[in-house]
């Protein structure tokens, strides 16, 4: 797995030309990029894509930071388009509906998790929406930067036409891989949150721990991202290079969401939890953290992770938003532009996720 893996798409059964911007090698920029898709199986859906979110992990797959990387790799998983064509025995969606994909594509189906609605944890391993290998064992997948996209009716969700879709396409990686573990440890009114990072995570983990009644606080590194921290709801901001902060702070939360990606010291937010609090990473940082066995004894305290959601719960995140008049802050880009916008991404300097709109592609 430490290698730069190539694999080449078995063609057999691709018949739907197709249009994308994809990566040839690692560290190179995305070009156009030009395969097919499969056309739909009994149980699949051709979507138009009409938006594509651009995820930090997009990245780190087309740089093989993982040393699991496929090319040519078509990234993007964070779509939301309209279905143009659906397999004989589709019964969930039919052509006009709007719709959006994730992270994942396909799962065992079988396993506890599967059935457990916890597809994202399949202990067969999931297939993810770029990538990936499909169950067939040799094709692989191609993600959102393209025209149009494949996928079986029982991991695409339904998408209301009550949001802007543009602000809706981040929701299916970034609202979800926030909204759950908010869930999961049942964060409610009245639970003292931090958030740390305002990027693409952070601004959705802000938004939704605000709307489910808890205090938010940010923890930043940027003292110029403290207005926008309250203006998308947080109630206070602590700046993490204050070295007031921690000892203000100290054993102050009942619950940290961790989403940063660069290497950073863990002890220095575990120690703000109070007795039995939790954090939770969601970000990836690419460097092993250390955490003192002394940090979480003492005070009982729990360090996890989370993924992103199952399909039902990724559903029911959605219809949440749309309930709640929930989007992400974006910046739309031309498909041409999205060299640019992952070297601007890797500066901070967006606010707080780009998305393509697929008509320029």
């Amino acid at each position: 797995m430490s290698e730069t893996q190539e694999i080449l798409v078995d063609t057999s059964t691709t018949v739907l030309p197709t249009v994308g911007y994809a990566a040839y090698a690692a560290l190179e920029n995305l070009s156009p990029f030009k395969f097919d898709r499969r056309e739909p199986k009994p149980h699949d859906v051709l979507i138009e894509i009409l938006y594509c979110g651009v995820c930090h992990t997009d990245i780190h797959f087309i740089r093989n930071d993982w040393g699991m990387s496929m090319y040519p790799m078509v990234p993007g998983h964070e779509i939301v388009g309209r279905v143009t064509k659906t397999g004989d025995h589709v019964s969930k969606f039919k052509v006009g509906d709007t719709v959006g994909v994730g992270c994942m594509v396909d799962s065992c189906r079988e396993c506890e998790d599967c059935k457990d609605d916890q597809e994202q944890y399949c202990q067969k391993g999931s297939v993810y929406t770029y990538n990936g290998i499909e169950k067939d064992g040799k094709t692989v997948t191609y993600g959102g930067y393209s025209s149009q996209i494949v996928v079986n009716e029982n991991y695409v969700l339904k998408v209301s036409d009550k949001l802007p879709l543009e602000k809706v396409a981040p929701l299916l990686c970034a609202g979800i891989t926030t909204y759950s573990p908010l869930r999961h440890w049942n964060v409610k009114a009245g639970d003292k949150v931090a958030v740390i990072g305002l990027g693409g995570l952070g601004h959705m983990a802000v938004k939704f721990a605000a709307a489910f009644g808890a205090e938010v606080t940010v923890l930043s590194t940027s003292p110029s991202k403290e207005k926008d921290a309250l203006k998308l709801g947080a109630h206070k901001f602590a700046l993490s290079t204050d070295e007031e902060t921690a000892k203000n702070l100290g054993g102050y939360f009942n619950f940290i969401l961790d989403t940063l990606s660069a290497p950073h010291d863990y002890n220095y937010y575990l120690n703000m939890l109070k007795r039995d609090g939790s954090m939770v990473c969601v970000g990836l940082p690419i460097v092993p953290a250390q955490v003192p066995a002394f940090t979480l004894v003492f005070q009982r305290r729990n360090l996890a992770g989370s993924l992103i959601g199952g399909i039902a719960e990724t559903q029911e995140m959605l219809d949440y938003c749309a309930e709640h008049n929930i989007t992400a802050d974006v910046e739309v880009i031309h498909m041409k532009d999205i060299n640019e916008a992952f070297a601007r991404m890797e500066k901070s300097d967006v606010k707080y996720r780009f998305v393509v709109d697929m008509a320029t592609l």
